[in-house]
């Protein structure tokens, strides 16, 4: 048996390992090809060696044992070809999912590093105001009714700015984490949007920013009121924080199709090409809003990313565009039904 097994070997080799190194040559090309081809050429690479190698050995004279091997061969690629398909597909689907949750979790782990640096120096400027303020009330070194009633009221300023951050990273952990829930009922949003308008009517005022409205009807929607109006001012809120004084805010309402359209323009001067897809990113402000303003309209920079998580879990959509001289919010909300 050894004499006869070192007889053929040669011949084995001289038949099988040419198709091996084929094999090889194309796995090497298919190296950055879809994985269900390079299990494919995996699969056949030792049944065609294997068949070559029994022609060899028997020097392409038919006995039963090769026809036999030339019948069990193909049964074998037939089996295992389409059973290397189907896993080389389920094996890449896996790794595009693993992929991709991998990439939206760096994603998400940057958003909350982004979001804990933002919030942090936020909080310290006006916790640092506050505490100053204090004190120089506490040693004395303010003592007249008058500065005193001037500190007295930046100290409740800078507390409802506190307070207003901690209640957008209330709301922002909530649509995050999936606990929000909708009170869905027919909405008039004449009224959604006059209750927003009235709310940041003083923070306009005092900015000198003058606050238009125009309706080619009012639309009804289905949707939560008060989450519809923290869209609303959300969206005012951000225009009136970015139009230059003497500008011109203009919430803009119609239908379109069986959609409800609410467009929020402002005299921003634009936003860069390379800004335009994150400004509804968690914390993010642009680079031309890095230091918070103290006209009591800025927040943590959470107010378009909360928007556009409501307006999502109200079937919605909403955009941004640059418009004019300044950029224009788009909100589309599905219209109530009759």
């Amino acid at each position: 048996m050894l004499v006869h097994v070192w007889h053929i070997l040669p011949f084995a080799l001289a038949f099988a390992l040419p198709v091996a190194l084929l094999g090889g040559l194309v796995l090497y090309l298919l190296r950055r090809g879809s994985l269900a081809a390079t299990l494919t050429v995996l699969v056949l690479i030792p049944v065609l060696a294997t068949l070559t190698g029994v022609l060899g050995i028997s020097g392409f004279m038919f006995t039963p044992m090769l026809t036999t091997m030339l019948v069990v061969c193909p049964l074998v690629a037939l089996v295992t070809v389409p059973a290397a398909i189907v896993l080389g597909r389920a094996i890449a689907r896996r790794s595009v999912w693993e992929r991709e949750a991998r990439e939206r979790e760096r994603a998400g782990e940057a958003a909350r590093r982004d979001l804990v640096a933002w919030i942090s120096h936020d909080l310290r400027s006006p916790l640092a105001g506050i505490r100053a303020m204090a004190e120089a009330l506490t040693d004395g070194i303010v003592a007249e009714p008058g500065e005193v009633a001037d500190y007295a009221q930046r100290i409740s300023g800078e507390t409802a700015r506190l307070s207003g951050m901690v209640n957008d990273l209330f709301e922002l952990s909530r649509i995050t984490a999936g606990a929000l829930r909708l009170t869905i009922s027919a909405v008039a949003l004449q009224d959604v949007i006059g209750e927003a308008l009235a709310a940041q009517a003083p923070v306009a005022e005092r900015k000198g920013v003058r606050v238009l409205t125009e309706a080619a009807g009012w639309p009804v929607v289905a949707g939560s009121d008060p989450e519809l109006a923290r869209i609303v001012r959300n969206l005012v809120s951000n225009a009136i924080r970015h139009t230059p004084p003497d500008g011109t805010v203009a919430v803009r309402v119609g239908i379109e199709g069986d959609e409800a359209l609410v467009a929020v323009d402002d005299g921003c001067g634009g936003i860069p090409e390379e800004e335009i897809g994150r400004v509804f990113e968690v914390a993010y402000r642009g680079t031309r809003a890095r230091t918070p303003d103290h006209s009591g309209g800025t927040g943590g920079g959470l107010g378009l990313a909360i928007a556009k998580g409501l307006v999502e879990a109200h079937q919605g959509r909403i955009g941004v565009r640059n418009h004019g001289d300044g950029c224009r919010f788009e909100v589309r909300l599905p219209l109530a039904m009759p």
